[in-house]
């Protein structure tokens, strides 16, 4: 097993890890986890837009691609997240008061965040085929958003009608698959010609999309000076940590 597999794997074993976080909040007060998930939010959002623009998209520019096909490949991660966002009901709320419907939401939830992890996985794998030092800084991208979305993910299926241990337990299920994930990409991309320099275009596109259309009009709710300068601090950070990781490359 060569180091690609161990650190994706590991990597992917961090994220999995995550899930769990939602037990953290049963001995937090309410008003606490609020202010965790402001930072958290802000400092996700700054993580995300600086790996994709800081580590993949000038390694995807380095590549010798025809045409603009990066930038198309980029376009597709867009298109692809909103699809499934959009008809999936890839549930990315981050606070305990979402609009529930029932306990069909929970059903939902989970087969969104089961795919999302997927995905998440398959872009660690990839990424750390590129180099370790985008592999890292994916998985930090994730782990940054993932926090703030698995204590939402907990919010959903508690208030869905399961028992706390019942949500740690299926959120913890879910995370799982993405070990699928990263496998699927291990064990694929050596068969498939420039696998990996074809799917991190895509995973930069997600991370925009995400970041952009799912983080970003969540922060926009608070509008306090205070709040909105915490929220850019944390922004800056979450940039800053990515700018740091290029030292180590």
């Amino acid at each position: 097993m060569n180091s690609v597999w161990i650190w994706s794997l590991g990597s992917v074993a961090v994220v999995s890890a995550v899930s769990l976080i939602g037990i953290m909040t049963l001995a937090l007060k309410e008003r606490w986890v609020r202010g965790m998930l402001l930072f958290m939010v802000s400092f996700a959002v700054g993580g995300l837009f600086g790996d994709a623009f800081i580590h993949i998209l000038p390694a995807v520019f380095r590549e010798e691609m025809p045409g603009a096909v990066g930038s198309y490949l980029v376009l597709s991660g867009i298109f692809l997240f909103f699809i499934l966002e959009k008809f999936i009901y890839w549930r990315h709320c981050h606070s305990s008061e979402c609009d529930f419907h029932g306990k069909p939401v929970v059903w939902l939830n989970l087969i969104g965040d089961g795919i999302h992890n997927f995905i998440d996985g398959a872009i660690i794998a990839a990424s750390y085929a590129v180099s370790f030092h985008i592999g890292v800084a994916t998985s930090l991208a994730v782990v940054f958003h993932e926090i703030p979305q698995e204590i939402g993910d907990f919010g959903i299926l508690v208030h869905g009608g399961l028992t706390r241990q019942r949500a740690l337990g299926w959120n913890f299920l879910c995370s799982l698959l993405a070990f699928a994930g990263a496998l699927a990409t291990l064990l694929i991309g050596p068969s498939v010609q420039n696998f990996s320099r074809y799917v991190i275009p895509v995973a930069a596109g997600g991370f925009i999309y995400l970041a952009g259309s799912d983080l970003i009009p969540e922060l926009h709710q608070e509008v306090r000076v205070s709040r909105s300068l915490i929220q850019l601090a944390a922004i800056g950070m979450g940039v800053g940590v990515m700018a740091l990781l290029l030292f180590f490359d």
